[in-house]
């Protein structure tokens, strides 16, 4: 009996001993793992500032820990990595779920052995500088939901095993290099049925889309613009009713918009613009009643602009410009009450103007569009109308509307015969006033004969009254000199302030001068133009000769990009808006004065701003004033720096050589600077890989997304308008026209383009 209990206890204590060695083993095997992830960490050099104490590491930045201590989590998102990737010891890590590296400078491929981390749901390692092609690894990542490689420079094609990750939610591959036809493509991602969002914009895919895409039910956002796609929109597209966000702008899609689209009730976001599609906007787009931005823009779209539209209850912004749409605006709009930017410009619209605009952010302007623009308008700029020629009002840029009653129709039909006797009359006027001996032409004669002119004034100024108001022109009312005099600052005695140009003569004992002179203001004071300095008048006298401009009170562009603290106050919005103010003007004086008017000597210090930081052109026509016999093509004249290459050897202006300043100029609006070190080093091979924003203004904040599109497209244009080839240069009217339209989204961002990519889009712009 003894034997057996002692047999029985030895038993008992053997029990215990194995399990306490295997619990023992346990708790060592998972030290150890921990033990491996640790020093992974530490030797990764992702946390080389920290402490070698690897019991800690839990707690160190970007980690994030489970109860037993494993790493599942590891974020160092914008944290700059570089080389330091492949360093990473992938497979030590056999529980983590989130690898979060967007922008942390990656460099290189992605490494092969991320295919190890098994238990991995979330990979982001967008906007980073990652190459090569996507490793057939990532498919052993069976758990994962969330994949993003945005704005790398990964090329090559998608693996087909890619369509094996069963559990992918999201998949942004976006802003890449890869390649291969959508068809197979889209083939590769029908049967993830639980994939909800699906980005492959801004690559090189190419095809057409396969009507196939109408099985991927269950998506929610697809992006596929900024590809090579072409061909038609399958009517299949009707069937992704779950669909809210669709864009495949900027591709090459032809043909109509499917009438099955109005069937994706939950669309909420439509872009088509940027194609080449054609037909009429089917109505049922209508029952989008959760649609809230639709952009049809730069297509071929004809007809009429359907009333169906007013239907969709919650539209933000529309855009239907750049088309042949005809008809007129629909007075159904006025229902549409969310609706905050409409945008119709360069279409063929007719009728008038609907009142219920007044309120929204709309553009008008290059249409057919006709009647009295009334005064509920004027707190819309001028640019929202442009190009409209029937449209008239009490409005700044259009002309004032004449009565329409019965009695003014007949005098329009007799208009041209009216002018005919006036002009006989006025004709023999004139020679009756020459042969009674010429003493009555000039303007308003002084005691001592010279001439003396101001237009828009009350008539009561005097030679006397500027002399006083100078002090005969002391130097303490100078504010500025230049090639052709000196300017003056002047208060009058009805308590207007004026700038005076005193001249330097140059028409020495010539006879025929004043006369000449006097031609060439009188033709300067007939410019209208709100962004070009106003001329006044004149005055040509036997001591001094002058011209009375409107005044300017923040003085030149050029005065202030040099003083830190005033530039400043040129934030990037107003910097865009004197770009675009000086292109209007010279496109007024290129191509709707007759004669055409070459400015010849456009330059930071000719624009002068008001007290709003309003941009205005100055000193134009000044050269051919003080040399009359001069041809407006022979006269080369100008600022250093700003003066087209090809007057070094032709010695022919022409408005090209404005072209060319103007460049110049919008240049260095942009970077702050004149732009001279920037060109003559653009050869160089560093030079091109300079980034945009590095050139433009470091004194001011990073331009926000808003405004990013107008700065790439400024310095785009600056480029072309640089072209050494005069004939390669745009106008100044496309480029005016260029201001005023919808800008194209941008494929990368701002920060990632470089000066050689604004060099092929400045070529891609010209070909176009």
């Amino acid at each position: 009996m003894s034997v057996l209990v002692v047999a029985w206890v030895l038993c008992i204590f053997m029990q215990h001993r194995n399990m306490a060695i295997g619990a023992g083993f346990v708790a060592a095997s998972n030290s150890s793992a921990l033990d491996l992830e640790a020093k992974a960490l530490i030797e990764s050099g992702w946390w080389s500032g920290y402490s070698n104490d690897t019991s800690i590491h839990c707690r160190w930045r970007g980690i994030t820990c489970n109860d037993r201590g494993s790493v599942i989590e590891i974020d160092m998102g914008g944290i700059y990595l570089g080389d330091k990737f492949r360093k990473f010891n992938f497979s030590s890590f056999p529980n983590l779920k989130i690898l979060y590296l967007d922008g942390a400078g990656l460099r290189g491929s992605i490494p092969p052995e991320i295919g190890t981390l098994s238990k991995l749901t979330s990979l982001y390692l967008s906007t980073n500088n990652l190459t090569g092609n996507l490793p057939l690894s990532l498919t052993n990542l069976t758990q994962l939901k969330g994949f993003s490689i945005y704005n790398n420079l990964i090329s090559g094609s998608i693996p087909n095993e890619l369509g094996d990750l069963k559990n992918l939610v999201a998949l942004d591959l976006g802003l890449n290099k890869l390649t291969g036809p959508i068809p197979s493509t889209l083939d590769i991602f029908t049967n993830l049925h639980n994939l909800k969002s699906l980005f492959l914009d801004s690559n090189q895919f190419n095809g057409s889309i396969p009507p196939k895409i109408g099985n991927m039910k269950n998506l929610t956002t697809l992006y596929l613009s900024n590809n090579r796609i072409v061909g038609e929109i399958p009517s299949t597209i009707g069937r992704l009713t779950s669909l809210s966000t669709f864009l495949l702008d900027s591709n090459q899609i032809n043909g109509p918009i499917p009438v099955e689209i109005g069937n994706m009730k939950s669309l909420r976001n439509l872009n088509l613009s940027n194609n080449s599609l054609a037909g009429e906007i089917p109505s049922t787009i209508g029952h989008l009643n959760d649609l809230s931005i639709l952009s049809l823009s730069w297509n071929q779209i004809s007809g009429s602009i359907p009333v169906e539209l007013a239907n969709c209850s919650s539209l933000v912004n529309l855009s239907l410009s750049h088309n042949y749409l005809n008809g007129s605006i629909p007075s159904q709009f006025s229902k549409l009450f969310s609706l905050h930017s409409i945008d119709l410009s360069y279409n063929k619209l007719t009728g008038n103007i609907p009142h219920y605009l007044v309120p929204l952010e709309f553009n008008l302007s290059y249409n057919s569009l006709k009647g009295q623009i009334s005064n509920i308008f004027k707190s819309h700029s001028f640019d929202a109308f442009i190009g409209n020629k029937d449209l008239c009002g009490d409005f700044k840029g259009l002309s004032p509307c004449l009565p329409s009653s019965p009695i003014m129709s007949k005098i329009k039909m007799s208009l041209p015969f009216i002018i005919l006797i006036v002009l006989l009359l006025l004709g023999y006027f004139f020679y009756s006033q020459c042969w009674d001996g010429k003493t009555q032409s000039n303007p308003v004669t002084v005691k001592n004969g010279d001439l003396f002119s101001i237009w828009n004034f009350d008539g009561k100024i005097a030679y006397e009254d500027i002399i006083e108001a100078t002090n005969d022109f002391d130097i303490r009312y100078c504010i500025g000199t230049g090639g052709y005099g000196s300017v003056y600052k002047a208060q009058l005695p009805s308590g207007k302030v004026v700038a005076l140009k005193k001249l330097h003569r140059l028409e020495a004992e010539d006879p025929t001068f004043d006369k000449s002179f006097k031609n060439e203001v009188k033709m300067l004071t007939e410019i209208r133009h709100k962004n070009i300095v106003k001329l006044h008048g004149y005055c040509l006298h036997k001591r001094c000769m002058f011209l009375v401009y409107q005044y300017m009170e923040r003085g030149s562009l050029f005065c202030i990009l040099s003083n830190d603290v005033e530039a400043m106050e040129l934030d990037w919005n107003k910097r865009m808006s004197i770009i675009k103010a000086i292109a209007h003007a010279l496109s007024y004086m290129h191509h709707e004065c007759i004669p055409v008017i070459i400015h010849r000597d456009i330059s930071s210090n000719n624009i002068l701003l008001n007290s709003k930081l309003e941009a205005f052109l100055s000193d134009f026509g000044t050269a051919r004033l003080l040399d009359p016999k001069s041809s407006n093509q022979t006269l080369v004249v100008g600022t250093y720096g700003y003066i087209a290459p090809e007057l070094a050897y032709t010695m022919v202006v022409t408005e090209k050589c404005d072209v060319y300043s103007f460049g110049m100029v919008a240049l260095e609006i942009l970077m702050g600077r004149h732009p001279g070190d920037l060109l003559t080093s653009l050869s160089t091979l560093s030079s091109q890989k300079l980034m945009l924003t590095e050139i433009l203004d470091q004194r001011l904040p990073p331009p926000n997304r808003s405004i990013a599109q107008d700065i790439f497209f400024a310095t785009s244009i600056a480029f072309a308008c640089l072209c050494t080839k005069p004939k390669s240069r745009p106008t100044m009217k496309w480029v005016s026209q260029e201001c005023l339209s919808s800008k194209k989204p941008l494929a990368n961002p701002l920060h990632a383009i470089s000066l050689w990519q604004l060099k092929n889009q400045e070529t891609y712009m010209m070909r176009e």
